[in-house]
């Protein structure tokens, strides 16, 4: 460290001032340092290209790595193929190969590029377009998304070779108009999925279904192309794939790529009172080790989990950093923001421009946002895929990087922080999707009747189609000639149906200071009543909004620029109802059943949360409808044999505890976020009377995660007791069953015991 200017010369150098910082070290629980990899490196194909070959001497690059000529030969062999290998890894290469080696062998070939996101598409776009120009052929690759001009869409349409979109694009504006795009499907030679790994739940169930449209849309015109799958590093990644297309497909998982040398560092902030094992702000602590990278010139991404963490790490760090680096070098990232600005972001960082970005989960996949040599993590990311996806923004170009893991106090983070072979040993979790829920299949069953017809025969997904059909022909949607069923309404369904939530409708979040009326942002309809309820603070951009009026029939927040000194936080009161079982298993006295579940949810209160010091200044109550939610759910639950000798309340602080532990590590058998599945725990539950916990998706008809769960149960157990176990605090914390006012004295010694009981029947 630059003992005048108080900055680091180099990464290197960082790390080492960190190892000789008492304050810093006090706090690390664990350091990780992984070794430097060299690369593997092999001939170009035989047969490859001469202009591809020449092209690539020209970005220096003459062997290629081992994946990349593997995936080049399954291609070329005929085979769909899926390549995983971590962030940075030059999969781009895997799909580009053979997808121009076919164009410049047959010029009619077709390609269809699908990312999950605009800015990946615009990033791929740009890279295969440098290797077109450079080969002086006539190959067309086109972006297709909302922001192509209508002048540009026709000619995309008759003469683009590689069409790069999304599978919002796909589902919505090519699929329903495919009479328009004929070029495209009868010669379709490549499919090509990038970030496999991120269409999992809601989203992965709804895009495998557009993929089913898309297979029957390319029967239609005669061809049948082959899928070229990337993904980052998941436990499943075939069978995920597989699921996802429909098809067989080759695994290739050979990672030949170089990597510079990774330190990841697990730090636990302090604890201020030992009784009640609370802890120093995880925020506060990742305000504090930031700001020093980014003080010291090291340029720096912080991801949090949530929007609202974003916006007051933003404000901190502008605030921190104002006087030397000013407030614009430092930008805050998330969804919500309109691309334009996204865009602009992006390209900061990639000049360098902007020195820090503080970023949600945006920002995990692989777009180029440039050299950036640290990664802070604002509390453990929910998998352990995210967490090394995360991580892998950082020393992105051979160099050492640094990545700093700061626990929060919920059980999940100080479990790993604990743990951390548990974390550095096992592999990623499994991605799960279920394109066979049928609120999302029947949505999907509409869109394909409207492209083409329906025959007698048909087959889409794994559910009775027939039955489906005559259902939508009783509800008048579509009409039934023979064997064929037509679609009969005036509306194409494809407008309606969103393929980022199974209920559709965003609210969008106006801004009426000044009279401007401009859209800001947008919030989905699960996340509204907590976010955007009247009296709420919006915070966008680090610029503090109060919600003035939602208009809920409307989908309208409209918001008001304030300067005030606090966040807000509500909360929701919830019942839940069985509607039906589908599994059942019974060991001892206690009995797990799988099945459907109503749950009726109503936001109740909120908090105001003053910024910094994070200690409670004010509530009020939020006076919004109530939300009916139908889903899939597993729940546990206990007989006489094992509540004998429990009163009413130590049962209720018992299950409580146990309900507060599951909902943090149940994610470590989910490819999901913490917010997907939510535990409630009912002292005497109204389908049985008896004790109950009830675990279930968060999403209409569900994904698929609380079946996973209901498989896992006993591990589940085992995992929330070690972790209540090995928890420090004397009765309840945060970081194990929750705080001794909402548990009580006992709440751990109760939950504990119980789980001890449970365990013996739990497998």
């Amino acid at each position: 460290m630059n003992p005048l200017t108080g900055k680091a010369s180099s990464i290197t150098e960082m790390i080492d001032w960190i190892r000789q910082s008492p304050e810093i070290m006090s706090q690390v629980t664990y350091w990780h340092t992984i070794p430097p990899r060299e690369p593997q490196l092999v001939d170009f194909p035989e047969g490859l290209h001469e202009g591809i070959r020449a092209a690539l001497h020209h970005k220096m690059i003459h062997n290629i790595y081992t994946h990349q000529a593997e995936s080049f030969r399954q291609v070329v062999g005929g085979n769909h193929v899926v390549t995983v290998t971590p962030t940075a890894s030059g999969k781009t290469l895997c799909y580009n190969l053979p997808v121009l080696q076919k164009i410049l062998e047959n010029d009619s070939a077709r390609a269809l590029y699908l990312f999950p996101t605009k800015a990946l598409a615009q990033d791929q776009v740009a890279e295969l377009q440098e290797m077109v120009n450079f080969m002086e052929v006539d190959i067309k690759t086109h972006t297709y998304d909302g922001d192509t001009p209508p002048t540009v869409r026709q000619s995309i349409r008759n003469a683009g070779h590689i069409v790069v979109t999304n599978p919002d694009m796909l589902h919505s504006a090519i699929l329903p108009h495919h009479t328009k795009w004929v070029k495209l499907f009868e010669n379709l030679s490549y499919i090509v999925i990038d970030e496999v790994h991120s269409y999992r739940g809601v989203f992965g169930s709804h895009v495998a279904n557009v993929i089913r449209r898309l297979k029957r849309i390319c029967r239609f015109y005669g061809s049948n192309p082959l899928f070229i799958c990337a993904s980052a590093t998941i436990d499943n990644p075939k069978e995920h794939t597989e699921r996802l297309i429909g098809e067989q497909v080759a695994l290739v998982n050979n990672n030949g790529a170089p990597a510079g040398e990774k330190h990841f560092v697990f730090y636990n902030p302090p604890v201020v009172n030992q009784q009640l094992g609370i802890r120093k702000s995880s925020v506060l602590e990742t305000r504090k080790l930031a700001g020093t990278l980014l003080r010291s010139g090291i340029q720096t991404i912080v991801f949090a989990r949530s929007r609202v963490r974003v916006e007051i790490l933003l404000t901190y760090l502008q605030d921190l950093v104002q006087n030397e680096l000013g407030s614009k070098s430092i930008r805050g990232y998330r969804g919500g923001y309109l691309p334009k600005l996204r865009r602009e972001i992006e390209s900061g960082l990639r000049s360098g421009q902007i020195r820090g970005v503080v970023s949600t989960n945006a920002l995990e996949l692989g777009i180029d946002i440039g050299q950036l040599q640290a990664c802070v993590l604002n509390g453990y990311p929910g998998t352990i895929a995210s967490t090394w996806q995360q991580s892998g923004r950082a020393g992105r170009r051979q160099e050492s990087s640094l990545t700093i893991l700061v626990a929060s106090s919920n059980p999940l983070d100080q479990y790993l922080i604990q743990n951390p072979r548990y974390f550095f040993e096992r592999p990623p979790e499994q991605a799960r999707i279920h394109p066979d829920n049928l609120i999302i299949l029947v949505d999907h069953v509409k869109c394909a009747a409207y492209e083409l017809p329906f025959e007698a025969g048909e087959q889409f997904g794994g559910e009775s189609l027939k039955d489906i059909l005559e259902f939508l022909t009783e509800e008048q949607v579509l009409h039934r000639v023979k064997e064929r069923w037509y679609w009969m309404e005036q509306s194409f369904p494809a407008h309606t149906i969103s393929l980022r939530s199974a209920a559709q409708e965003n609210f969008v979040i106006i801004d009426i200071t000044n009279a401007l009326n401009r859209v800001i942002g947008e919030v989905d309809r699960f996340s509204a009543p907590t976010i955007i309820h009247e009296e709420a603070i919006y915070i966008h951009e680090g610029i503090q909004f109060q919600v003035e009026k939602l208009d809920y029939e409307e989908k309208k927040a409209f918001v008001r620029q304030v300067d005030v000194d606090y966040f807000t936080d509500a909360s929701m009161a919830v019942q839940l109802k069985v509607l039906h079982v589908n599994r059942t298993a019974r060991s001892g006295g206690l009995l797990r059943e799988l099945g459907e579940v109503t749950v009726n949810a109503k936001p109740t209160i909120f908090k105001k949360i003053r910024l910094r010091t994070h200690e409670n200044v004010g509530s009020g109550p939020i006076h919004l409808p109530e939300e009916e939610l139908h889903t899939s759910s597993y729940w546990f639950t206990l007989d006489e044999t094992l509540t004998a000798g429990r009163t009413t309340n130590d049962m209720q602080y018992a299950l409580l505890g146990i309900a507060n532990v599951l909902v943090h590590i149940a994610p470590l058998y989910l490819m999901c976020d913490p917010m997907d599945i939510r535990v409630v725990a009912q002292v005497k539950a109204v389908h049985s009377k008896l004790p109950t916990v009830f675990i279930y998706d968060r999403y209409p008809g569900g994904v698929g995660l609380s079946e996973r769960l209901y498989e896992v149960h006993g591990q589940l157990m085992a995992q929330a007791g070690s972790l209540i176990a090995a928890c420090g605090c004397l009765g309840g914390c945060p970081a194990c069953v929750g705080p001794i006012e909402e548990v009580g004295l006992l709440g751990k010694q109760l939950a504990m015991e119980l789980l001890e009981q449970l365990e013996g029947g739990s497998l």
